[in-house]
């Protein structure tokens, strides 16, 4: 994996983000990316979540943001600012958040060309960069999007119960979850494998759901000094009430603010 670089470091210059594979050269985009300068953290994780929706807009969003505020509430270990305002996503709104987080996001969000600079920067220089279920499903015509959060949804061809596997159980958002767990969900398939630009934490059970093939579900990966998770989990209310799923959760919170875990 990619050495950790300093939190503190600049960019010098601007930098041209594009997935190789995903676009043509004379496609891709050139934005200039300043670093976002955040106010020295507390001891709290501030974390804004986001959960705009220009596409469906899953029934769940009320059950996910309950969720974030009993643990912000239970942990104490991070404080919640909750948001549909995009004006946020700007140098100045993101100076004052450790992690920012697209939950059930759908659509093309309307974020110019400042603000996808400034999310860009925001975690090239440190910020924490959380995604979950329909946060792949966002954004599809803005690449180095698809290339932060790793993927872009395909389809969910199994809503049903699955087992869900546990690849890596060392990292802070899978850590004491054991080998694997069976849980109802919409799980989803992506436009391209995402295996080969992340490090997998788990995966579905293909068989479990009377399927074969390869199936990602949650993974992180290093964006410049920030860090990036993603978990496709979270369609159903019911999921964002079960403790296994909020473990997943807090767990990348402290891992996205570089308070646990090392490097992917």
């Amino acid at each position: 994996m990619t050495a950790r670089i300093s939190r503190r470091a600049a960019l010098a210059a601007p930098l041209i983000l594009a997935l190789a594979g995903c676009s043509r050269p004379s496609d891709r985009i050139t934005i200039p990316i300043a670093p976002v300068a955040r106010t020295p953290a507390p001891d709290k994780v501030r974390v804004l979540v986001i959960t705009t929706t220009a596409g469906f807009r899953h029934d769940s969003i009320p059950a996910a943001l309950a969720a974030f505020r009993g643990l912000a509430d239970a942990s104490t270990a991070f404080t919640l600012t909750a948001t549909e305002d995009l004006s946020v996503i700007s140098r100045s709104g993101l100076a004052n958040y450790d992690v920012l987080v697209f939950c059930l996001t759908s659509g093309e969000l309307p974020i110019g060309a400042e603000g996808r600079a400034a999310l860009l920067g925001f975690v090239a220089a440190g910020g924490g960069f959380l995604g979950f279920h329909s946060a792949t499903d966002t954004l599809y015509g803005w690449p180095e999007y698809g290339a932060l959060v790793g993927a872009y949804f395909k389809e969910h061809p199994w809503v049903q119960p699955g087992a869900v596997v546990i690849e890596d159980s060392t990292h802070p958002a899978t850590e004491g979850l054991g080998g694997s767990f069976t849980i109802r969900e919409e799980f989803y398939t992506f436009r391209e494998n995402p295996r080969p630009k992340v490090h997998v934490l788990l995966r579905l059970d293909a068989a479990s759901v009377g399927a074969s093939g390869d199936y990602p579900l949650a993974w992180c990966r290093q964006q410049g000094s920030g860090r990036v998770y993603y978990n496709a989990l979270g369609h159903f209310s019911e999921t964002w009430a079960d403790a296994r799923f909020q473990r997943q959760v807090l767990g990348a919170i402290r891992w996205a603010a570089g308070r646990a875990g090392g490097p992917c």
